[in-house]
């Protein structure tokens, strides 16, 4: 050993680690077997927070129940506040994915956290005689409680990050539907021209499915409330006293501010991932409204001269190395991208969870990994969605306007007041001549064109009338 390295053992042998390092041999060995992703666990603080919230309650737990000395608590606690607050993630360096049901995380940690309690006691890092990673920071624990649970804590504490994301874009489109209350334009149902409908409408019911989705989400978060702390190996409880799971739990509900529940079936809860896979399920749910709502904003804003042309995205960025002038709908695109990552993750945790054999799951780590991104890329998106195009869309209303009163569609408006047949024939000759159908109506004698320009109006062609035109006066 130098004053560079220093030397630590496991059942394998011997291995040198950089001395400034306080992880130790465990996570050493991961670093070198699991070369997978290049993103460490770090990369999710949720993740390295709500580690070492669990390590803090159970700490503070065995020490009420008297196996842990006063000493080992004040050091191992404080230890997992520097963590807690945001200190040495960078330590935290095992790769998401990794063998062994997250065992590498949850030694990571344990080591991270002992060789940070040692310094506290004026001990050097791996002095293990004094403070040991598994003797102490992981007493009453096992990786296959731990892991899940910090898996749980650290997937809700995200998904509030995630709702609020939503909030600022479901804002965004409910104020483009006030602006555009009174702008009228034609609805289409496949693609092809329906009825009237304002693009205030349109906004608005992008804000709806935002405001529905945010309510699934708080949902699934529910799920991740019911833990399996002081489950131990395979929730029989081995190795932890008969108090040590309600009291963990108790103790990490304080930790966190989080109304954790200790699960009624530990067995149960140490196999089972249903919780993750709901969670899953609506993020895939979310991506694919925002998708829609991307693959709507691109059509509509498609042209600006040869597509619909009904609305302008703001331009971000030159579109072409070819085309002078062009401008591509890039926020979209890359929204519905982030949208086919989550459907592509959604899969890979059904397959995860398909894959577990009785009392375990060992994939909890690529579940973990494929939430975690979903979370924070749809979180993302929807800041970026919102502040980079909603915000900045404006509408061509006179072109939006010269549609309603060509459109075939306007005929099915028109049919209560000229009749069906009427209507019919308006609408073939409309299409065989190439008129507008409100000229034609005009023309013919069927309406006068002040009843039709009240007609026009959107209170009159976006929602239900109560009376005939012929009445109103």
């Amino acid at each position: 050993m130098s004053a560079a390295t220093r030397t630590e053992h496991d059942l394998l042998g011997e291995r040198a680690l950089p001395h400034h390092a306080y992880y130790g041999i465990h996570t050493l060995r991961a670093l070198e077997n699991f070369p997978i992703t290049g993103t460490p666990i770090s990369h999710w603080p949720d993740l390295i927070v709500s580690l070492a919230m669990v390590k803090q309650a159970a700490a503070v737990t065995n020490f009420k129940l008297g196996l842990l000395g006063e000493e080992h608590l004040d050091a191992i606690v404080a230890a997992c506040q520097q963590v807690i607050d945001g200190q040495f993630h960078q330590h935290f360096v095992v790769d998401m994915i990794q063998g062994g049901a997250g065992t590498s995380t949850n030694m990571n940690a344990n080591e991270v956290i002992a060789n940070l309690a040692l310094e506290l006691l004026g001990q050097p890092r791996g002095a293990y005689h004094v403070l040991h990673p598994n003797q102490h920071v992981n007493l009453s624990q096992s990786t296959n409680d731990v892991y899940p649970t910090a898996l749980r804590l650290a997937t809700y504490r995200a998904m509030g990050g995630l709702i609020a994301a939503m909030d600022v874009l479901k804002r965004a489109c409910r104020a483009k539907s006030h602006e555009f209350a009174n702008i009228i334009k034609m609805g289409r149902t496949q693609l092809q021209d329906a009825v009237p409908m304002t693009l205030g409408q349109e906004f608005g019911t992008y804000a709806v499915m935002l405001g529905e989705d945010q309510d699934r989400l708080r949902e699934a978060a529910m799920l991740m409330w019911e833990i399996n702390l002081g489950a131990t190996a395979i929730g029989t409880g081995i190795n932890a006293h008969p108090d040590y799971a309600q009291l963990a739990c108790a103790e990490l509900c304080r930790i966190s501010g989080v109304t954790l529940s200790s699960s009624p079936d530990l067995i149960e809860a140490t196999q089972d991932v249903g919780a993750f896979v709901q969670l899953s399920g609506v993020l895939k749910r979310v991506a694919l409204k925002l998708s829609k709502i991307c693959n709507d904003l691109r059509l509509l804003s498609s042209g600006p001269r040869a597509g619909f042309g009904e609305i302008n995205l703001p331009p971000m960025q030159a579109g072409s190395s070819i085309m002078p002038g062009k401008i591509n709908p890039v926020i979209p695109e890359v929204v519905n991208q982030i949208a086919f990552e989550v459907l592509g993750n959604d899969i890979t945790v059904s397959f995860a969870a398909e894959a577990g054999q009785l009392q375990l799951n060992a994939f909890e780590p690529i579940i973990g990994y494929s939430l975690f991104k979903s979370i924070s890329h749809l979180t993302v998106g929807c800041e970026v969605l919102a502040t980079r195009c909603i915000n900045g869309i404006t509408a061509n209303q006179q072109h939006l306007q010269d549609t309603v009163e060509r459109s075939i569609g306007l005929v099915t408006a028109l049919n209560p007041y000229i009749g069906y047949e009427a209507a019919t024939a308006i609408a073939q000759l409309a299409l065989s001549s190439g008129r507008g159908v409100a000229e034609l109506v005009v023309e013919q004698g069927l309406m006068t064109a002040g009843e039709l320009r009240q007609l026009l109006q959107p209170d009159q062609l976006t929602r239900p009338r109560p009376q005939p035109l012929a009445t109103l006066t």
